[in-house]
Order: C-alpha cells, then structure tokens, then sequence
C-alpha cells in the first residue's frame, strides 16, 4: 500500500482508515478505498500554489519560448536544409518546456523502432505536451499529421507549413491530396510519420475510437505501424485549462505491427489490431508515483 502523508486533513485520514481497514479479496471497495486517498492526495498536491505556478510562471515562459524560437527559426531555416533546421528548434523548444515543468519521463521499448525502416508510429493523444514529450524522447527526424485548423495560429502554423508536416483537412480530405502525397514520399525514403489516430485530444483521458482512415498511409507503403503510448499527459495538462499539474511521465513503446499483404479494404482491421495494441500499452501500463 502506497505509504499515507501524515499530514493529510481529516477528509484523507478517513479515506485511508477505510482502506486500511477493506479486505484484500473485496477488490471493488479497496479499489474505491484507493481512488478516494489518491484525489484527496490530488487535491493538496494541486491546490492553488500549484495554479499560480503553472499561471504566473510556467504559462507565461513556454509562451515566451513559443515565440522568441518560433520567430527566429523561420529566417534561419532559410540557410540550409529547412526540414532538419526546423525539426532541430522544435527539439530545443520541446527539451525547454519539459525542464521548466520538471517532469521526468520514463521512456521504454524505444528500441521497436528500427530507424532504418520508414514507420508509422500511431500515439494516443491527450494532452498538448503529448508534442514536446514526443520530440524530447524520440531520438530522430519524423513528422507528424496536424488538423488544418492548427495553421490559423501564428508562428505555430508558418512552422507547421515550412517544416514539412502533413496537414489533413478533415472536412474536405480532397484537398489533402497533395499532403498526402508529400508524406508518402516522405515515408518511402525512410522518414517516419506520428499519427493520432483518434483525430484530436481526448476529453476524459480514455482512448478513442480511431478514424476510419488513420492508416491509410501506412498501407499505401506497406510500412510497420508501432504503437506509443503516453501516459500521465492527460492527468498533467487536459483540454481546456491552463494549469500544469507537474507530475512523471511514461512513454511506452510497443512492437511493430506489420502491414505487409494488408490492402486498403483491410483498413479496419489494421485499425482494430493498433487500438488493441494501444489499449494494451496504456491500461497495462503501471501506475506512477505522484511528483515529489
């Protein structure tokens, strides 16, 4: 049993007496026992220091650092190989924000991913520090599919549009054509694709059903999919807030899953293996001590 700080209220005392007190077999109360100590835990942890923190300094630097390197890498990808420039400062701009919000992640498997096969790597997604926490713990090049909603956003987007990301618009994938193409070429000479299968963050931390064409790509090169699992992003920066919740990470890696024979009426099938797989990785997965 996780060890109880002392100096929890009387609402965490009595949460920890009743788990204390629950039986081993009677699995159901002890697992509510359990759910109870860890949101009064939460609830201390995460009080208001922990909103001032995140609104008044971690807010506010990775803005800083959103548009002071977003500025400066659009001239200089002007001298070089842009792709690989630009891949380099959305790395620095990632490790950035992963230090200033001091959430250390755990990293297992990486060595599934052959980087000298073209891949596609499908990611669940539930948190915007899914994309730092991808470019830090990911050791090479790759690019990523993005909604064409995202290119409205200043610096964010003119990086999107010269850094050779694929943009799909879903609500008129024709126009996605030439995207497509791109990134297929791309696949083919060795560059791997991260995908979100599920089209878009999750609201409640659960994984989604995936999009009925999410692996279209990988069949049309006939390239492995790897499964990534991230874990605790959610719990640290859900949809719709701004606060922070400083807390360790994990980044599970699963086995490639091959699309060799696979045609495009195997699209469904292809998705049910990968959500599987994914399900497997992120419900399996164990649990993570809170931050100290």
């Amino acid at each position: 049993m996780r060890e109880v700080d002392t100096s929890f209220g009387q609402e965490e005392r009595n949460a920890t007496e009743t788990l204390a007190q629950t039986p081993a077999t009677d699995d159901a109360s002890r697992r509510a026992a359990e759910a109870s100590v860890g949101t009064a835990a939460l609830r201390k942890k995460y009080g208001w220091g922990s909103r001032l923190r995140s609104y008044f300094v971690f807010d506010p630097l990775i803005w800083f650092y959103t548009v002071i390197l977003g500025i400066i890498s659009i001239p200089v990808s002007l001298f070089g190989e842009k792709e690989r420039i630009l891949h380099g400062f959305a790395r620095f701009w990632s490790q950035l924000i992963m230090k200033t919000i001091s959430s250390p992640v755990r990293v297992s498997g990486l060595e599934n991913i052959d980087v000298s096969k073209p891949t596609v790597i499908a990611v669940n997604h539930a948190s915007a520090i899914d994309i730092p926490v991808l470019y830090v713990y990911l050791p090479f090049q790759f690019r990523i599919v993005f909604k064409k909603e995202l290119l409205v956003y200043p610096i964010v987007g003119w990086h999107l549009r010269r850094s050779g990301q694929v943009c799909i618009d879903q609500q008129n994938p024709s126009r996605s054509i030439g995207s497509i193409r791109s990134a297929l070429k791309g696949l083919k000479s060795g560059i791997p694709l991260v995908i979100f299968p599920e089209g878009g963050r999750t609201s409640d931390g659960e994984i989604k059903p995936f999009l009925p064409g999410a692996f279209f790509l990988a069949i049309k090169a006939q390239v492995d999919v790897i499964p990534v699992a991230l874990i605790g992003t959610y719990e640290l920066l859900p949809m719709d807030t701004f606060h922070i919740k400083c807390r360790p990470l994990e980044m599970r890696v699963g086995k490639p899953i091959s699309t060799a024979g696979y045609t495009l009426r195997d699209l469904d099938a292809l998705s049910a293996k990968v959500h599987a797989a994914m399900e497997k990785l992120y419900y399996e997965a164990p649990e993570l001590p809170l931050a100290t």
